[in-house]
């Protein structure tokens, strides 16, 4: 059994027993998103990021997922990469080929991964060119209240510094307003070097789910949704709020143990 809820302004918190009924829950969740997409649009623009996420998909990969959702209109990005070989151990690109891309009929020409023969500067600045491309034909979708791209749906972990894509607390790329796709090359988490969506393109999509499981991510939970007042720290996950999109958190126990308990029914 599921506690659901929503947040005067984190959005809607769902919590689950067990993993294994939080990857049914999200499945559901995405394939009811991508027929909605397909129906209005004719196209599915999905962004993912790395860490464990790709294995809570891995219900899309079994009936009824594999053969009902759509699977050739499906355009596949990710909210960030390690600037590694593709398939380098730490590749973001190589978890989701390996979990999910590998066993659903998605076309390979709608996977957009990052060039990994080049510098995290012009990687990011390649992989910004190409989402701008798509965006005039409108396979991306665009903001209307900005020039972001509207992503139909960005899928986001979260760390316990409470990180997500590779956007990391007290670093300036936070405050990266011009550019959609930026780069680090000083992760504190290895391997260092990292292309990142930036926030107004996250806070620009239809939909955003932060996935986040585990006792170790706790308070950063806590941190990222409670209202805490003007002294709380300003963790990453807590500056994802779209513009006029919407916001899920998919949460297990642990995770949600420190949350305050008020706004949650069964």
């Amino acid at each position: 059994m599921a506690l659901c809820g929503v947040h005067e302004d984190r959005g809607q918190l769902r919590i689950y027993e067990s993993l294994d009924e939080l990857g049914t829950e999200l499945a559901d969740y995405v394939a009811e998103l991508s027929e909605v997409s397909v129906k209005e649009r004719g196209v599915f623009a999905i962004a993912l990021s790395g860490g464990s996420l790709i294995s809570l998909m891995g219900k899309l990969c079994e009936a009824p997922y594999n053969k009902t959702v759509d699977w050739a209109k499906w355009y596949i990005f990710w909210a960030d990469e390690r600037v590694v070989a593709k398939y380098h151990a730490d590749s973001n690109y190589k978890v989701a080929k390996d979990g999910l891309l590998s066993k659903v009929p998605i076309v390979p020409s709608h996977v957009y991964s990052i060039n990994d023969s080049v510098s995290a500067e012009e990687a990011a600045n390649e992989y910004e060119f190409v989402i701008r491309q798509l965006v005039k034909t409108r396979t991306v979708s665009v903001s209307d209240t900005s020039d972001c791209p509207k992503f139909d749906l960005i899928l986001l972990g979260m760390g316990p510094d409470g990180h997500v894509a590779s956007l990391f607390p007290d670093q300036s790329v936070l405050d990266e307003k011009d550019e959609w796709v930026t780069f680090i090359t000083n992760s504190p988490k290895p391997p260092p070097e990292r292309i990142t969506f930036t926030l107004p393109v996250i806070n620009s999509a239809s939909n955003v789910a932060i996935v986040v499981t585990g006792e170790n991510k706790a308070e950063a939970v806590h941190l990222a949704i409670d209202s805490l007042g003007h002294d709380a720290p300003s963790l990453p996950a807590r500056m994802v709020q779209p513009t006029k999109g919407k916001l899920v958190w998919f949460l297990d126990k642990p995770a949600a143990a420190q949350l305050e308990g008020s706004q949650f029914s069964k």
